[in-house]
């Protein structure tokens, strides 16, 4: 890597092209030709849904932000473990149980707040709430809850396409078992680059910087929901 070319840079352009070059309305959507696929079948169909979660979570670039604001802080393994698990049961719940029980939450503000959690959790890395307010949030239960509503994001466009009944369960559970997949090999990407950028004596200088680029994403994530929300209100 040249002199010029700092660690936090290349993590700019990388969290740009995600957050920019996929257009934020694609957040937590299905594609027309997985959309159209997912109409056309009945039954049970385990490995096409287990592929979808996984190409969900791959290129789910809010989640990725999310994610990253998690661990980038993360030295040790288990306690990556840790958080991972939170979040992967919060999105588990709320993606199974939106679709089976058919919530209906405006997609806009449900991507909003979404793009809220990747603000929150550059913040907290900056140190910002205990500055701010003298004290330092419970991360695990927010990590928990910001699960949540991950998990109803995509429950929230899942419903959009008509999903036949015989074999939901059992598709539901392969496509949430590729939304994991997908999560550990997209967290392995990034704890192999972390590993290398942690061995940097400039990583916490640059580690701040890189935050404030991933908290720009996310105000700029959710300031296209709410403008999509208002402009189709």
């Amino acid at each position: 890597m040249g002199p010029g070319l700092r660690p936090w840079t290349c993590l700019g352009l990388v969290l740009a092209v995600l957050a920019l070059g996929a257009g934020p309305a694609l957040a937590h959507n299905v594609t027309e030709g997985d959309a159209g696929y997912i109409q056309e079948i009945w039954g049970v169909h385990l490995i096409p849904f287990a592929y979808l979660g996984a190409k969900h979570m791959v290129t789910g670039y809010d989640h990725i932000l999310f994610l990253l604001g998690v661990v980038f802080f993360l030295y040790r393994l288990q306690d990556v473990a840790i958080y991972v698990s939170l979040f992967a049961l919060g999105h588990s719940i709320t993606m199974l149980a939106g679709v089976w029980f058919g919530w209906g939450v405006n997609a806009h503000i449900i991507d909003a707040i979404i793009g809220l959690s990747v603000v929150y959790k550059a913040l907290d890395n900056l140190g910002a709430y205990q500055r701010w307010f003298g004290f330092q949030p419970n991360t695990k239960a927010a990590t928990l809850i910001f699960g949540l509503f991950h998990g109803t994001g995509l429950a929230t466009k899942i419903q959009d396409y008509d999903i036949a009944d015989d074999g939901l369960l059992a598709n539901l559970l392969a496509f949430n078992v590729g939304v994991e997949i997908g999560q550990i090999l997209a967290l392995s990407v990034i704890l192999i680059v972390m590993g290398y950028w942690r061995k940097s004596l400039r990583f916490l200088r640059d580690g701040y910087t890189a935050n404030v680029i991933i908290m720009s994403l996310g105000f700029m994530l959710t300031g296209y929901q709410l403008t999509g929300y208002f402009v189709t209100a």
